[in-house]
Order: structure tokens, then sequence, then C-alpha cells
């Protein structure tokens, strides 16, 4: 018996299938969708199932689908409604979408093994050590952020197209070497596999529904990349305008990133601080503004590159520019600290337990940070930075300027001071 939502509806079905179809569907997936008297779903899935077994109404998602779900979801309101989702509902599906709006009490989710589960079967791949990245409805760029040499990485594919866009992307990220092969409509009767180099990948696009595979080789001269904050200034496209590797990670480290949380970055400059924000964890999320259009545009650039392209760029002047954001995590301040009624505006936009970090190199910026230091505590910090350099035929220190840091957590002791 399905469950009913709290308005007495009854609940929604949602059923994964794969490409195998009706045949390779349970018994519990095949009653309710005999049982259903709407049948929501794409064409495509929708043409896997039997008229004779399954005469409910059929209807096709719209496009663009998320907002057309409430409306859609309305019409057919109090009628047994199942939602085909391809595999698993819940794993980059349509299940999360339905949760959001109708609440988990109003679904019946019954899943089919996702794709990620039959490509790891096919492969060998233990699914605990094999990341996963989706170009569903998301840029391919996405893939940037998991290439480490050495890592097998799945990404599912939105169309025929994707398999190319990878091996480029693979390519420009000085990832060439890499094997790759591309497995088309698993479970199914055509099931197939494509192998091949990104840097020699010729196959013309196939089936649309696909899994890449992607066994990550770096090439001997790329660019090394790690995990942690700190990535060489060499990954950054700039004019000059970043927060330096030594200076950024600890930075990073103050500003302290968790799972969800959400970054103001104001002064982006090149957008160092957000992205790195961003790669800590893929639930991150970061605002950067930037009143300089190059460089608001520069910063976009390196987020894609460097595999955060859902890093959002504001474009115009603190702190105008921050009306109307969402309510920050954590704020950090990377320039114009003496702008009229900036740090006053981003104290004021954090919440209790929010973090504040602030870097400066001038005197007027660290007397703006001492007096703040003074009324709200947190910490305040000079960190100094010296490169070995050659002088003559020896060797020497050669300093960078002193960034003053100062560091803050809003609670209710310091909120008022």
């Amino acid at each position: 018996m399905t469950p009913a939502s709290p308005a007495g509806i009854p609940a929604v079905s949602v059923v994964g299938i794969g490409a195998d179809g009706w045949d390779g569907l349970p018994a519990p997936s095949r009653a309710a969708l005999a049982g259903a008297e709407v049948l929501i779903g794409g064409p495509r899935q929708l043409d896997l199932l039997p008229l004779g077994e399954c005469p409910g109404e059929r209807v096709a998602w719209p496009s663009p689908l998320r907002p057309a779900m409430p409306g859609l979801l309305a019409a057919h309101a109090g009628r047994r409604v199942a939602v085909l989702a391809s595999g698993d509902p819940m794993f980059y599906g349509i299940g999360r979408a339905l949760s959001e709006e109708l609440g988990a009490a109003a679904l019946d989710v019954l899943p089919h093994p996702s794709s990620v589960a039959l490509a790891c079967a096919r492969l060998g791949w233990p699914v605990e050590d094999t990341e996963v990245v989706t170009a569903v409805g998301r840029p391919v760029a996405r893939l940037s952020a998991a290439l480490h040499d050495g890592r097998r990485v799945l990404v599912l594919s939105a169309n025929a197209a994707t398999p190319g866009e990878v091996a480029a992307l693979l390519r420009e990220r000085g990832f060439g070497p890499s094997r790759m092969r591309v497995l088309e409509q698993l479970g199914g009767k055509g099931e197939s596999a494509h192998e091949g180099v990104a840097d020699t990948w010729s196959h013309l696009p196939g089936d649309p529904l696909n899994v890449v595979a992607v066994d990550c080789r770096r090439a001997p001269d790329a660019l090394r990349l790690g995990t942690v904050p700190g990535l060489p200034d060499a990954a950054y496209e700039s004019d000059g305008q970043l927060t330096k590797r030594y200076v950024r990670a600890a930075t990073l480290a103050a500003l302290a990133p968790g799972p969800g949380e959400l970054l103001w970055d104001v002064g982006g400059g090149s957008g160092s601080i957000a992205v790195e924000w961003l790669r800590a964890h893929p639930a991150c999320r970061a605002v950067t503004v930037e009143k300089n259009p190059v460089r608001a545009e520069r910063i976009t650039r390196n987020a894609e590159r460097l595999g955060v392209p859902a890093l959002r760029v504001v474009t115009g002047a603190a702190p105008a520019a921050l009306a109307g954001l969402p309510v920050p995590d954590a704020v950090f301040i990377g320039g114009g600290l003496t702008a009229p009624g900036l740090l006053d505006a981003c104290w004021a936009a954090l919440p209790e337990g929010g973090r504040l970090v602030a870097n400066t190199v001038t005197l007027e910026s660290e007397a703006l940070l001492t007096d703040w230091y003074r009324r709200h505590g947190g910490e305040l910090v000079r960190l100094a930075v010296a490169q070995a350099v050659p002088v003559g035929g020896f060797t020497g220190w050669r300093q960078a300027m002193p960034v003053t840091q100062w560091s803050v957590t809003k609670s209710p002791q310091n909120s008022r001071s």
C-alpha cells in the first residue's frame, strides 16, 4: 500500500527504469506502473512501457522541467500518478526534485540499479572508490575538479556529444593520456562499449544513453593540482590581483569551509578564494563580488578551468552590490576595505556563528582592522612569506609584502560591540 501525502492525495510512485525496460522491472515496480492513472516521464522512458500493461494517460515532461513541475503535478492532483526515472531516482535523478516539491512522505520510490552501479559492475571498479560527475543539466567543466592522477571517474552523459566534450576537456587540462571507455545502453539489449585515449579520441557520437569511464592519467608536463587549498599561483589567470598561494592557504583555513555553506568573496580579484572554497566540497556555494568587469570575466574563466563553474560572479562595487545576496555563512574581504560602510555591511549580513576574514597590505586598512579587532575580538595576525632567490652567485631571501589578517566568528557577545 502506497503512503498518502499530508493532504490525503495518493502518493506519487517514482519508478526507476533501465535500458532493459519493462522486462527488467521487478513486480512492485510493474504493479505501480500498471495501476497508475497518469504516467509521467521522458519520451524515451514512456516508450519503454507496453501499452497493454500500462494503460494510464501518458504525459511527457515539458522543458524546462523544474519550473513546470508544480503546475503539472497540481493538474493531476487526486489521481494515481507514477513518474519514471532513469535508474535510481534518488541518485542525480528526478526523485530529488519531487521530494523537494512534495515532501518525502508523498513519494513511494522504487529504484532500479543505477547506471553507476551497472558501469562499475562492467568495469570491475569498486563503487566507493569511484568519483561520479554528472553532465546532465550541468557543465562538463565540473569534471576538472575530479581529475587526479590514478583516479577513476564516471561521467553521466547528457547526450551523444558528451564523450567528445570529455575528451576535449581532458586534453585541455593536461590529462590527454587518460583512458576513456564509453558504455552505451547499459543493461539493455543494445549494450555496447568503445574505448580509447583522450589524446587521440576519434569515435563519432553514438547512443545518447551513455556513461563515460575515465582512468585519469596526467601528462608529465601538466601542472599538478592538489585537493587542499593553496593551489599553485600558475593555476590562475591573473593580472596580479591574486591572493598568493601561502596566504591563500592560511585564509581558507581561517574561513573553514563546510559542506553546503555559502561564501561571499568581496573584491574577488582573480577569484582564487572563492574557487578554492568551492573545491573544498561539492556542496559548497560561493558568490564573488568584483567591480572590474574585466576581472569579473577572468574569475568566471578561472572557475570553469578549475572545475567549479557554479561560482556566481556579481559585477559591481561593494557594499551596494551586496544587496539582495543570500545570507552568507562566511565572508572574505580581499579588497576595498576602506570603502565607506563595507565592513559594516558584511558584519551586519553575517548570522551568529558566521565567520569573517579580511586581508590587507596597507597601513590604512590595517588600522581599520585593528579597530574592529579591538571592538569585536577574533584573531589579528601578520603573515609574512619570503622566497629564496639568486643573489649574484649566492642565494638570499626576498620578502613579500606582509599581509595583516583579521578573522572572527560572530557571536552574541561580540555582535553589538
